[in-house]
């Protein structure tokens, strides 16, 4: 019975959970709760460690320290979608505990379990109970538990298992879109599959392939339900550094009151400072709970609420720049140089303000560079891009400051990752559909302050709604509806509206949708598999209903979405 982990038993768990997660990835898709063909649970948690075991296939280790950086590294780079974020979360927080050390025996393992999960949940500031992050921390409560009671390694991951199959299994009845469904987390059921592969590592009873798996983009994944929405409701944007009294100080008591106070909560640190961010009506009492950790040093205080004002009468909103050096020196302490030991291809920057757009299709693509945009990733429903390939995309704009268009809700968190990873100043608009990218470019004015131009960017993406037309890729009982594999399914900003035997069917009853709307401007984006004449003929139903509104067909040329429809 093995009494501890060393470098070699380190990869070779991290390999056998890859070759799981591998087998396992259709099961793990299967189990997302919507049939419409989008963001993937199994395919990104997959493709998200895979890029540790080719990474970790490529060299030795002396120390599981080392290997455990090098997973953490690999993932944080390789990461898509919020399951495969949050996975890289997990990680790093192991890779942070085990720093320095040679071997890990079931107790150090055991904590370092428990510091990944706490990093994923600073990372998620209004965690949902019912997904991954509820299976990864009672897991890992559990095996610190046993270890502390003088359990061996292989008991303490059984114990782990245990508990987190049975927080799994309680998912259904914690998550309101699971239990509506009936099925448990698809983030979870992936974690319990890399568990139990560790386990099996430890006993013996898996050894992992020579050769390196690879996970294919699918052909028809479905939606999973691990997103996570923070509407922001405070007036004050409030930033702030503070010099520690103790290099070793607990911040999460800070961190409970300030998240009670406000929302869209961050803490970053070091031995030295901490740095926050939180929007919070009583800024005052956010400084003064912070300088019982320490002294302020510099602090950035903004009324949103009358930058908005000021905006929108034409005015420039009053702003301060005082912690852009800050940020910089914080963000600098996880550079994509220390975490890959090469230095990123990064273009000199000739211009203050850059794009970089996600999408999938010609006619998108070329729309977004006609619009300006510097760089396009390839991706979106399907097949979401990793942080790396965002990461490179910024790199490569030749500007100080890039704003990235996700548009998709399940790439926002992979787009924030590249914030401490580059030296670019980095600005994600969080836009969860590719007209809201196009309405953010559309008020894209280069002459333009920043906050001018967030503001400006932020408030067009709230003023456009999506439809999207699909198929269902299997047959499904949702929500009061009972789809058949292959019908046409009809979405509006997210929701089902309905699915269908034919189009012009579909397209009358988004026409009743869209009269809530008193639309102006109606943009029919038609994809890969639609003629001219088709969309033509389909928007000649919306013209026909709203003959005031101005109606547009545009070749997108995407797949999986036969149209995209954008209403302003």
């Amino acid at each position: 019975m093995r009494d501890y982990i060393d470098a070699a038993a380190f990869k070779e768990m991290i390999l056998c959970a890859d070759a799981a997660l591998h087998a396992n990835v259709q099961a793990i898709n299967e189990l997302n709760v919507f049939p419409v063909p989008d963001g993937d649970t199994g395919t990104n948690m997959g493709l998200t460690i895979n890029n540790a075991a080719n990474e970790l296939r490529k060299r030795s280790f002396d120390t599981v320290a080392s290997a455990a950086d090098c997973v953490a590294g690999a993932m944080l780079r390789g990461a898509r979608g919020n399951s495969g974020v949050i996975l890289s979360l997990l990680f790093r927080g192991i890779s942070r505990r085990l720093k320095g050390t040679e071997t890990a025996g079931a107790e150090e393992f055991a904590g370092a379990m428990n510091d990944g999960v706490e990093a994923a949940y600073k990372a998620v500031m209004k965690p949902a109970e019912g997904t991954i992050l509820t299976v990864s921390r009672l897991a890992s409560a559990a095996a610190l538990t046993a270890a502390k009671a003088g359990a061996s390694l292989e008991e303490t991951f059984v114990r782990a298992i245990e508990a987190g199959e049975r927080a799994l299994e309680d998912t259904v009845n914690q998550n309101p879109v699971l239990k509506k469904a009936g099925v448990i987390d698809a983030g979870g059921k992936g974690y319990i599959v890399i568990l139990r592969a560790i386990l099996g590592s430890l006993r013996g009873e898996l050894s992992s392939s020579a050769e390196a798996t690879t996970i294919e983009e699918p052909q028809e994944p479905a939606w999973g339900a691990d997103e996570v929405e923070v509407p922001e409701v405070n007036i004050f944007d409030t930033v702030y550094v503070v010099r520690k009294n103790d290099p070793n100080v607990d911040l999460q008591p800070l961190r409970s009151y300030l998240d009670s106070i406000g929302d869209s909560l961050v803490i970053s640190d070091d031995d030295e400072i901490f740095k926050v961010h939180v929007h919070t009506d009583i800024p005052g009492d956010a400084l003064s709970e912070s300088q019982k950790y320490g002294a302020l040093d510099i602090a950035k205080i903004e009324n949103m609420r009358l930058q908005a004002l000021d905006i929108l009468a034409g005015r420039q909103a009053k702003s301060t720049d005082d912690l852009e050096q800050v940020d910089r020196e914080l963000t600098a302490m996880e550079t994509a140089t220390a975490l890959t030991g090469e230095e990123p291809e990064v273009a000199a920057p000739e211009k203050e303000y850059g794009v970089v757009a996600v999408c999938a299709g010609d006619g998108l693509a070329s729309l977004f560079t006609d619009l300006g945009v510097d760089q396009i990733v390839t991706g979106g429903q399907t097949m979401n891009p990793s942080t790396d390939d965002i990461l490179r995309a910024v790199n490569l704009t030749p500007a100080e400051t890039v704003f990235v268009l996700p548009n998709n809700k399940n790439i926002i968190m992979a787009a924030e990752q590249c914030v401490p990873l580059t030296e670019k100043k980095v600005i994600v608009m969080p836009t969860k559909t590719v007209p809201q990218g196009v309405a953010a470019m559309l008020n894209f004015v280069v002459d333009e302050p920043e906050e001018s131009l967030v503001g400006a960017m932020g408030d067009a993406i709230g003023n456009v709604h999506t439809a999207m037309v699909t198929y269902a890729a299997r047959d499904s009982d949702f929500d009061g509806h009972a789809i058949h594999a292959g019908e046409y399914l009809a979405l509006l900003d997210g929701g089902l509206i309905g699915s269908y035997v034919n189009i012009p069917t579909l397209f009358k009853e988004l026409s009743w949708a869209f009269d809530d709307f008193h639309p102006e401007f109606i943009t029919v984006y038609y994809g890969e598999d639609v003629t001219e004449e088709d969309a033509e003929a389909a928007a000649e139903t919306l013209t026909g209903n709203f003959p005031d509104a101005e109606v547009s067909v545009v070749n997108g040329g995407q797949p999986v979405y036969y149209y995209m429809i954008s209403v302003e």
